[in-house]
């Protein structure tokens, strides 16, 4: 391989683990620990994509030991706040209220 075919390799590859950032990967963890606490589909989903672009993955993992069998989003609000992590607790109750009322984009 020559140099420059090198180079468009190495360039191509960068560009594509650069689209599949962490909290992309992320996603579906997240949206399977709210399902195991209880929520629904839609709501997972929904909140899933907003919270992995705002929060770190040190604050997903904390989320993943929410479970439960049956919550509504105000009592999933109510124990995300039993962390003491105030963004966690922010992030988590303006996606709870965006998603469910359908202002959120992510929201189809």
């Amino acid at each position: 391989m020559t140099g420059r075919a090198l180079r468009v390799v190495i360039c191509a590859a960068a560009l594509f683990l650069a689209a599949c950032t962490p909290s992309k990967l992320a996603y579906g963890q997240v949206k399977s620990a709210m399902l195991d606490a209880g929520l629904s589909e839609a709501n997972s989903a929904c909140m899933a994509s907003r919270m992995t672009d705002r929060l770190s993955l040190v604050q997903l993992n904390n989320l993943r030991k929410l479970k439960s069998p049956r919550q509504t989003l105000g009592e999933y609000v109510v124990a995300v706040r039993k962390y003491g992590d105030a963004r966690t607790v922010e992030v988590t109750a303006s996606s709870a209220a965006l998603c469910a009322s359908g202002f959120a984009p992510e929201k189809k």
